[in-house]
């Protein structure tokens, strides 16, 4: 069977400005001559290259500074590039998309790299192209070597070509989420075994969380994304799980484990996985038979 692969996502590994600016330029003025609308979500500073490189063209391009909306990796296939595309049913839309940069913390780096690889699935029955940059002059050299397996076309040196590292997508977003290692001596854990619990819960999520600084808005909604994952293996499977809150660093840090299993555990996929991608800073996942875990970070400062 053939691997996966959408219409068009295009991997860009430059290096250096002049090289970044003439590869979009030319995919975002190809779409524009063609009447598509172009969506631009790249990290700040580049996007006010761009931006200005554009000129009166700029007002034609819907721009997304991804170090605010993709900063949880997970969040920005939803929330971002499929938020765009299905905005406009019937068209044919572009997108550029640079969802990893220097500085990008290494615990949301395997993250970057199953988001790029579920574009593969998300987009093969849309009528998106997808341009990827990645500065392959300042990452470290295997994140760019990621970078060509998870993309089926590449742009080189102002040509496209086929990547022969392409893998398949669905194992190569897999591959990303291997076991967690056991939360920290100081985390406190509270296990459930029924839906009466579940006021408990919540309440214990809440306290913890509070008193390592979450906001109450914030605090308020991991407790309601932590009842909804505990809802819904209890509804599925009964069986028991537990709960696990921590402080660690600037976050607060939330796990579940239980036996429920997600028909899809990759995003976007159940409801309750896909509220915690879009409001969590970053979602961590593993799941064997029989065993599920969920590792929800949230930004103390907010």
């Amino acid at each position: 069977m053939s691997t996966p692969a959408p219409r068009e996502h295009v991997g860009f590994p430059y290096r250096g400005v002049a090289e970044y600016v003439s590869g979009t330029l030319a995919f975002i003025h190809t779409a524009l001559a063609a009447g598509q609308p172009v969506l631009v979500a790249v990290p700040s500073a580049k996007l006010e290259i761009l931006r200005d490189c554009l000129g009166s063209h700029a007002a034609r391009v819907r721009f997304t500074d991804l170090t605010v909306a993709g900063r949880n990796p997970g969040r920005i296939l939803p929330g971002v590039l499929l938020a765009f595309a299905d905005g406009f049913p019937g068209r044919r839309t572009a997108i550029v998309a640079e969802p990893l940069w220097p500085g990008r913390g290494l615990m949301e780096y395997p993250a970057c790299v199953a988001h790029e690889a579920l574009v593969n699935l998300a987009f093969t029955d849309r009528d998106t192209a997808v341009l990827c940059p990645c500065d392959a002059a300042n990452l470290d050299p295997h994140m760019v070597s990621d970078a060509l397996r998870t993309h089926p076309e590449l742009l080189l040196r102002g040509e496209r070509r086929p990547s022969p590292a392409y893998a398949d997508p669905r194992q190569t977003a897999l591959s990303c989420h291997p076991p967690l290692p056991a939360p920290p001596p100081h985390a406190a854990t509270m296990r459930y075994d029924a839906v009466h619990d579940l006021a408990g819960l919540r309440a214990f999520v809440t306290g913890h969380a509070t008193t390592a600084g979450l906001k109450p808005d914030r605090r308020d909604t991991l407790a309601d994304i932590v009842s909804d994952l505990a809802t819904g293996t209890l509804t599925r499977t009964g069986a028991p799980g537990a709960v696990s809150v921590w402080p660690e660093r600037d976050l607060v840090v939330c796990q579940l484990r239980d036996a429920g299993q997600f028909a899809d555990p990759l995003p976007p996929a159940a409801p309750a996985l896909l509220a915690a991608h879009l409001h969590c800073d970053l979602v961590r996942l593993h799941a064997r038979p029989g065993a599920t875990t969920v590792r929800l970070h949230m930004a103390v400062h907010d």
